[in-house]
């Protein structure tokens, strides 16, 4: 099978990387590598998800049909929004909307879908929706870095001209830059896939160890909004084929990635700020606690007990003083005795 393309990275000495969009066939079906990509990203986010589960309190069966809920409406509404923004081009012939085969996905869409589908699923099943959002989001990037090698294999989503040593040059990309123009084709571009592959599997490995020790409802998937609103900011800034709001120069990624870092710092403040006020709480109460338990006054029975034998004591020895008894004989007179005895021996002694 032919190359679709031939990709360089000049910068690193590497040359006519041959790239197909297509896998494999099957029975005459052809099978990108974008969707195999994409498919095999779910699959192993639902085994992670479903292995991890009990350790957090759910079920692997609950896993199951979350994902099963979210992978359509994620589709639907990642589509429905790249629709909206490039409406011009679909309404010249609304059979466009439907051909998804021909790209056209707006991520952020995907996510709205996907937050929708875990609050259904939550009130269906019962279950807390701020611990399905902070066991669920540690492996949202996991499943993005993956799937972004989609974008190498269709040779699309990359940046700007850059001189960086991994910078990217293929018959595509010099193909693409001529027709929309503004921009060197024959130089390389960033292989924005690349950082946001990089950034997202970092997020992934941040977000585990903030899973671990998370008490906070929500906190970790704030942080997920944090760290890839963060990342996306800055590559979107960078690509090529970005979509905008209309008749404006505002790109909607970088827009909504800004609105999502402020969101989430705010919200964790909070969260911050709650949970030493409930610390607090919970220490002033202790304190006071303690201190009435130290100020409480004495059982009476354990006085009793004790001067009943102190009584008891006393009136045993005064019995064997009575009676003659050898057996007790007070201190005082004891040493009076030894003095006495000393004396005498002392005169019996010849001089």
């Amino acid at each position: 099978m032919n190359a679709d393309f031939l990709v360089d990275f000049p910068g690193l000495g590497i040359h006519d990387i041959p790239v197909r969009r297509v896998a494999f066939e099957v029975f005459g079906f052809e099978v990108y590598w974008y969707g195999l990509l994409i498919a095999s990203a779910i699959v192993l986010c639902l085994i992670l998800a479903s292995r991890h589960a009990p350790r957090y309190q759910m079920k692997s069966d609950d896993i199951l049909d979350t994902f099963i809920l979210i992978i359509p409406m994620s589709i639907v509404l990642a589509r429905l929004s790249y629709v909206v923004f490039e409406w011009p081009y679909y309404a010249e012939d609304w059979r466009r909307i439907i051909e998804i085969n021909q790209g056209g996905l707006m991520f952020y869409g995907g996510v709205a879908g996907g937050v929708l589908a875990v609050v259904i699923m939550c009130r269906i099943k019962k279950i807390p929706v701020s611990r399905m959002f902070d066991f669920l989001a540690v492996y949202l990037p996991l499943g993005q870095a993956i799937g972004r090698w989609g974008n190498f294999f269709n040779q699309e989503a990359f940046g700007s001209n850059t001189r960086l040593p991994w910078g990217m040059i293929s018959n595509q990309t010099t193909f693409y830059l001529t027709r929309i123009g503004g921009y060197q084709p024959d130089q390389p571009v960033h292989p924005t896939f690349l950082y946001e592959f990089i950034g997202n599997m970092l997020i992934f490995i941040l977000l585990l160890a903030i899973r671990r020790r998370n008490k906070t409802p929500f906190r970790v998937l704030l942080y997920y909004f944090l760290l890839y609103g963060i990342m996306r900011f800055f590559v979107e800034a960078v690509r090529t084929d970005s979509l905008y709001i209309p008749n404006t120069d505002l790109r909607v990624s970088m827009v909504i990635s800004a609105v999502m870092v402020v969101f989430s710092l705010i919200l964790l403040m909070v969260l911050r700020q709650r949970q030493q006020r409930n610390e607090l709480k919970r220490q002033l109460e202790s304190d006071i606690e303690t201190d009435e338990t130290s100020s409480a006054p004495a059982d009476p029975t354990d006085e009793t007990v004790s001067e009943s034998v102190l009584d008891r004591t006393e009136s045993d020895a005064g019995q064997t003083r009575q009676s003659g008894g050898s057996d007790f004989v007070p201190l005082a007179d004891n040493r009076q005795h030894r003095q006495r005895q000393g004396d005498a021996d002392h005169r019996d002694q010849p001089n």
